[in-house]
């Protein structure tokens, strides 16, 4: 092992969460079989499969059956990392603030009709005249959302949840629906939560509208809040005065307009600053309620209407950029018989926005780290191939936070631009394999002398098969 005294911080970092996880893997060698795919996942530039990641190690000859049964034969197990790599994130929330976490589906789109867990379904980007459907395998995404700085957040995964249809390929887990998948996902943050003991602590969930269902909002854990895009048509109700006579007390008060209705109302608009990726936007709104859902009458709910905007954006080219109004609907919380927002109508506001973070790590795990190229096909692989992918760059993002925070990457060396003011995945990426490359145990195996043909030979193999996967020959 790499002296850590020897390492830049972000390395440090690095193996520093890698040994936590140690008492996830059984044995010693299956432990170290991770370090190296992990090392083989930031080394690889061509598609990340097993193969390929291997090669970028240098692995040219030998047998490679031992680390494809790292995924089937289950020796990689999802919920014991995941257990691990939660209580690594508690070091970084407070008590006395809340936890927050976002759910979402994810599709990671597939090309065969045979692999476990493949099913059809809609495909996200075709047009809404014309909607169509691919081939792929859903998943439920659950992040951990790190603490606000200067309106910045990064969602990090704790739980990559399959969530496959009654038609989908057969695979070793039974099939469910996107919200079991989610409502899975909370049940267990909780239970973690309450086992460290924070059974105090706020769970405050951010979702979008697929997650507006009445059983996602009955199957809530305690203690835990949800703030879900709601449609604009949404029926609601007014909560029914107290019940004093003789009968059945009423479930429902009188009928609410539709959160659309609000923005016609002649009411006036609360506004507020809110700092939203380094800028602070004047947001102007709604606080409405409390309401009941139809169906759900024993829930009481706020109503957030956010008006739309009209701002003029660009140095070069100017032009106006608009948002349409956007509803949402909060769990109410009672305070001495009365029902009240969970948090400060400012921190509400500042977490709608960073709902968005998931969206951006579903790109930068799909596009830019390759989550789902692993061909697996075994029915226990082709579900921790996509785990195991989603885990290292979990990895990855939680040694960054710990080096640098949000905002305190090193400078990018480039004479036109400065860089983000919140480091990119692909920043982060450069810093690692340059931090790597710097160390005397990475380094090349060149000398100038020509004394040493064949470490030379084993170098420039390796470094050939990086580059022919990088260009997929």
């Amino acid at each position: 092992m790499i002296k850590n005294s020897t390492l830049p911080i972000l390395l440090q970092k690095l193996f520093g969460l890698l040994e936590s996880h140690r008492v996830a893997f059984g044995q010693e060698r299956i432990y170290w079989r991770v370090v190296g795919m992990v090392l083989g996942e930031v080394f690889n530039f061509g598609r990340h499969t097993v193969t390929q990641g291997l090669m970028a190690l240098g692995m040219i000859d030998g047998d490679w059956s031992s680390w494809y049964r790292l995924f089937s034969k289950g020796r990689y197990e999802e919920r014991k990392v995941a257990k691990v790599f939660f209580r690594e994130t508690l070091e970084h929330t407070s008590v006395t603030e809340p936890y927050v976490v976002g759910v979402d589906g994810v599709q990671i789109p597939r090309s065969s009709l045979r692999m476990p867990g493949t099913s059809w379904l809609k495909a996200p980007r075709t047009p809404v005249f014309k909607v169509g459907i691919h081939r792929a395998q859903r998943f439920v995404h659950g992040s951990w959302l790190t603490p606000l700085e200067a309106g910045y957040s990064r969602a990090i995964p704790l739980r990559f949840l399959p969530a496959f249809p009654p038609k989908a390929k057969p695979a070793n887990v039974a099939p469910q629906r996107e919200w079991e998948a989610g409502s899975s996902f909370l049940r267990w943050v909780r239970e973690e939560l309450d086992e460290m003991e924070r059974g105090r602590q706020m769970l405050l969930v951010l979702a979008d509208g697929s997650y507006d269902t009445l059983n996602f909002w009955r199957e809530l854990p305690e203690r835990t809040v949800l703030a879900v895009r709601t449609a604009r048509n949404r029926r609601l109700y007014y909560l029914p005065e107290r019940h004093t006579g003789p009968g059945r007390p009423a479930s429902y008060g009188a009928l609410a307009p539709h959160p659309s209705d609000w923005l016609h109302k002649g009411i006036a608009w609360q506004k507020r600053e809110v700092p939203v990726r380094g800028r602070s936007i004047l947001m102007k709104f709604q606080v409405l309620g409390p309401f009941v859902r139809e169906g759900l009458p024993e829930v009481p709910l706020f109503l957030f209407v956010v008006k739309g905007m009209h701002r003029k954006v660009g140095k070069k080219r100017p032009h106006y950029k608009h948002r349409k109004p956007s509803f949402y609907l909060v769990s109410a919380v009672q305070i001495h018989g009365a029902w009240q927002l969970p948090l400060p109508v400012e921190t509400i506001l500042a977490w709608l926005w960073q709902r968005w973070e998931l969206e951006v790590a579903h790109r930068e795990m799909k596009s830019g780290f390759g989550v789902g190229e692993k061909q697996c096909w075994n029915p226990c692989s082709a579900i921790a191939s996509v785990q195991w992918s989603v885990w290292v760059y979990a990895l990855l993002l939680l040694s960054a936070y710990r080096a640098w925070g949000l905002l305190n990457a090193p400078p990018i060396p480039t004479r036109w631009w400065q860089g983000a003011k919140r480091w990119s995945f692909n920043t982060l990426w450069r810093q690692y394999r340059s931090a790597f490359w710097g160390t005397t145990q990475f380094q090349a195996l060149w000398t100038r002398t020509p004394d040493n043909w064949l470490k030379k030979e084993s170098f420039l193999i390796t470094l050939s098969n990086s580059i022919a996967a990088s260009a997929r020959i």
